[in-house]
């Protein structure tokens, strides 16, 4: 799950943090009744991102098997991998899921097979994609390309494996290394064992290799004391949040800290322990039996299996959680995967047809929701110093975004930057020299470490340096010789150069 940051709407209000199971979240109070942007001064009340309006959904694709890791193309297609059958398809809203590559030595046994899948944070330079998958003897992650899929690069091989408990889902951070949560394989000693690389989250490089930063100098373990990790998602703040199933107790919402012991076999649920570290947010397995997991905003979504619902976890800015609210409760049965898309919608995945659920005569199936309002509407308040913004959207946008057009297109791009001491906007002037587009993304790197905080006029998602800027629902056109602006803000230390690698739908851009 890559760092998806929405365009032109400021957090809502936080809640208080509470380390309680839903029964006890009752006293979770609020701490703000207005919203506020980056820069902690009052805002206008906008559409806060991770508002979605679940009574509108879009069936993107139907009679999949047991649809587990989804990440997204740079072309906003979705690329989707089949526990059961070892297949990759790839996704399009209105498009038959078209076959890619069917991984070899995938062994579906109970919990078993094809599990996650992460496209790689510089995609357009390397185009690796990774999956994690059960094989005869083992779990281990590959990698492969679309101009070659059948030759596949092992990254990670002899995690124990068995017919419950092998984890699987894989994400990159926004440090551009992998994170991996691996189960316990039914082995619960290993999750406290350091020299087991079960009952772990990972985090190693995307060759395979340790970083050197680990907690333990040559080893990937990043955390331990996990029973069975399968959400992975980071605020933008790159605070890493992880699902975990329980046993017969207590589901957990974790805050990952590096070298942290979260305390399974010996505890499940909260310990009150100074040897472990508690969950901001346990459920019943009844209710949630969580798996996927992604962060729209300030809203932590979580797909669940057993609870057959979609929960929306309210963030308050600093790692702690609110009151979670059960969305689609028994509207689509087991619900696996959940995905912020970088068209700025929701994606969600069923799981009916795992040997747990009663699957519909489509399932599985792949839906996703739109905006509360079907669009993401410019700041009307900039920050302090900040150059106005560029001109609102009309006033009833389209309801959708016109499919773009993916051929190449010349083009210019102008950068004007407004910058203090830790952050800075930048609006962004971009002239098509090519033929007319009735949609277009505009992708650039960073030098430094700068980070996207929030942007208006159009769809801006980060990984790693890597950005993407895609149109709104309104601005998609864009003629011959036509130009469309948008704006961001951003943090940053050090140095802060302007970017020289624009392109626009995937054709270099000249400076302007």
């Amino acid at each position: 799950m890559k760092i998806r940051l929405a365009v032109g709407a400021v957090l809502t209000a936080g809640l208080v943090a509470g380390s309680v199971g839903v029964a006890g979240l009752a006293g979770a109070v609020p701490n703000a009744e207005r919203p506020s942007d980056a820069l902690g001064d009052a805002a206008p009340a906008l559409l806060a991102v991770g508002d979605f309006d679940f009574s509108r959904p879009e069936t993107v694709a139907t009679g999949l098997q047991v649809p587990w890791g989804m990440d997204f193309l740079p072309d906003g297609s979705a690329l989707v991998a089949q526990r059961p059958t070892g297949q990759v398809v790839r996704v399009r809203p209105g498009q038959a899921p078209e076959p890619v590559v069917t991984i070899s030595g995938v062994t579906p046994v109970s919990e078993g097979g094809l599990l996650g899948l992460a496209v790689s944070p510089t995609y357009a330079q390397d185009g690796w994609i990774y999956v994690y998958f059960t094989t005869a003897t083992d779990n281990r992650i590959t990698r492969f390309r679309l101009t070659a899929p059948q030759t596949q690069q092992p990254v990670l091989t002899g995690l124990n494996r068995a017919a419950i408990h092998n984890g699987g889902r894989i994400a990159f951070g926004p440090d551009g290394m992998l994170y991996v949560g691996v189960g316990d394989a039914g082995q619960t000693a290993s999750a406290q064992d350091p020299q087991s690389r079960n009952g772990k989250i990972l985090r190693i490089r995307p060759d395979g290799t340790v970083p050197p930063d680990n907690p333990t100098a040559g080893s990937p373990v990043y955390s331990l004391g996990h029973r069975h990790v399968q959400g992975l998602a980071w605020d933008a703040q790159g605070r890493l949040y992880a699902t975990e199933f329980g046993q017969n107790t207590w589901d957990e919402i974790n805050l990952i800290v590096a070298g942290g012991n979260y305390g399974w076999p010996t505890v499940e649920g909260r310990a009150n322990d100074p040897r472990f570290r508690d969950p901001l947010l346990t459920w019943t397995p009844a209710e949630a039996s969580p798996s996927g997991a992604t962060i729209a905003g300030n809203r932590l979504f979580v797909a669940s299996l057993r609870g057959n619902r979609l929960w929306n976890v309210p963030l308050n800015g600093s790692g702690g959680v609110g009151t979670p609210t059960a969305e689609l409760a028994g509207s689509y049965g087991r619900l696996r995967t959940v995905e912020y898309g970088p068209d700025g919608w929701l994606w969600v995945t069923t799981s009916n047809r795992d040997g747990r659920g009663t699957p519909a005569a489509t399932d599985d199936r792949i839906l996703r929701f739109p905006p509360g309002d079907g669009t993401t509407p410019p700041p009307t308040t900039p920050p302090p110093t900040m150059p106005p913004p560029t001109t609102p959207p009309p006033t009833t946008p389209p309801p959708t975004t016109p499919p773009p057009t993916t051929g190449p297109a010349n083009c210019a791009v102008s950068w004007t930057a407004n910058q203090w001491n830790s952050g800075f906007t930048a609006d962004v002037r971009v002239t098509n020299r090519g033929a007319a587009l009735t949609g277009w993304t505009v992708t650039w790197s960073f030098g430094g470490n700068q980070q996207v905080t929030n942007a208006w006029n159009a769809q801006v998602t980060q990984s790693g340096r890597n950005v993407t800027a895609r149109n709104a629902a309104w601005n998609g056109s864009l003629p011959t010789n036509g130009t469309v602006s948008f704006g961001f803000q951003a943090t940053y230390s050090g140095t802060n150069d302007r970017p020289t690698d624009f392109q626009l739908n995937g054709t270099p851009c000249q400076p302007n």
